[in-house]
C-alpha cells in the first residue's frame, strides 16, 4: 500500500512541473515594454498617498508652490513652471514631485537647474492628453504667473 501511495503524491508534483517548463518566459525586456504599455486614467489618485502624506502634499506643499511660481512655459504635451533657484524651493519641488509621481503616474516629471545660477524648472508632460489635464487641474498655478514666459 505504501508502494502505491508515494507515486501518487509525485503524479502532480511531476505534472507542475512539465506546465512550467512549457510556459514561455518572459524577457526582462517583455516585461519593460508591459510596464510602459499601461496607461493610467487621467485622474489624480488621492488614495495612492497616506493621510499624512495627502495633508502635506495637498494642503501644504501645493499652496506654498502655488504660492512661488514665477513663470509658465509651454512645452510639447505639458508645461514648464519656473522657481525660485534656492535651496529651500529645490527641496520643496523635489519633495512634491514624489507625491506627484505616486498619485499622478501618467506624468513624465523633470526637474532642470540652469547653469550658472540660473532657473530652475519643474516640467510636467505626457502623452497626448496630459497638457489638457495640467491647464486644467493646474488652474492657480497659471492665474499667478498671468501664463507668462
Amino acid at each position: 500500500m505504501k508502494i502505491l501511495w508515494i507515486p501518487a503524491l509525485f503524479i502532480p508534483v511531476l505534472s507542475m512541473a512539465a506546465f512550467s517548463q512549457t510556459a514561455p518566459a518572459r524577457s526582462p525586456a517583455s516585461r519593460l515594454e508591459a510596464a510602459t504599455t499601461h496607461e493610467s486614467p487621467f485622474a489624480c489618485d488621492r488614495l495612492a498617498l497616506n493621510p499624512e502624506e495627502r495633508k502635506r502634499h495637498f494642503d501644504e506643499l501645493g499652496p506654498a508652490l502655488r504660492g512661488i511660481v514665477e513663470g509658465v512655459r509651454d512645452a510639447p504635451n505639458g508645461y514648464e513652471f519656473e522657481f525660485p533657484p534656492t535651496p529651500a524651493s529645490i527641496r520643496m519641488v523635489a519633495e512634491w514631485a514624489a507625491g506627484e509621481r505616486l498619485c499622478c503616474p501618467f506624468f513624465d516629471i523633470d526637474m532642470r537647474l540652469d547653469r550658472e545660477h540660473g532657473s530652475f524648472w519643474l516640467q510636467l508632460m505626457g502623452r497626448e492628453g496630459t497638457k489638457e489635464f495640467i491647464k486644467s487641474d493646474f488652474a492657480e498655478w497659471f492665474k499667478k504667473t498671468g501664463g507668462r514666459k
